[in-house]
């Protein structure tokens, strides 16, 4: 192993997880003094926006890698706000899918569409071609070999 490669790949790792806990801070930051809400409710908005005929608790917790206890949390109070609907599923008495409202959906497009300005600001002092090859240089290691 290539003692000054393996010390750079450490620094690297180090300064992604710096610069995505700092995004992420700045998201957080912004959705709470903007929309009252957290990025959690933001996250489990954006994954029923993507699905408008619902998604089962299961399939939620799945599609945003948590468990179901910290969805069901979320949804309640999402339920409670107004932004969710529970609906039964055909056939099966047990299990719902969640679907954001009519409230919820125009809540989300604004939420989404600030969301995006404010990742575009943070990203500004990159240029296309800066984008282009950070993002070309970050695809391979999300192939790790035990894929």
């Amino acid at each position: 192993m290539n003692s000054s490669a393996s010390k750079q790949r450490l620094r690297l790792w180090l300064q992604l997880l710096k610069t995505s806990k700092h995004i992420e801070t700045q998201l957080r930051n912004k959705l709470r003094l903007e929309f009252d809400t957290t990025l959690p409710r933001f996250d489990v908005m954006s994954a029923l926006s993507r699905t408008p005929s619902g998604l089962k608790m299961s399939e939620l917790s799945d599609q945003l890698m948590v468990s179901n206890g910290n969805v069901t949390g979320i949804i309640d109070r999402l339920e409670a706000d107004g932004q969710v609907q529970r609906v039964s599923v055909d056939g099966d008495r047990r299990a719902t899918r969640v679907q954001l409202s009519l409230a919820g959906t125009e809540a989300f497009t604004h939420m989404a569409q600030a969301h995006e300005a404010w990742v575009d600001e943070l990203f500004q002092s990159l240029d296309e071609t800066d984008l282009a090859s950070i993002e070309s240089s970050l695809a391979p290691l999300r192939k790790t070999p035990h894929d």
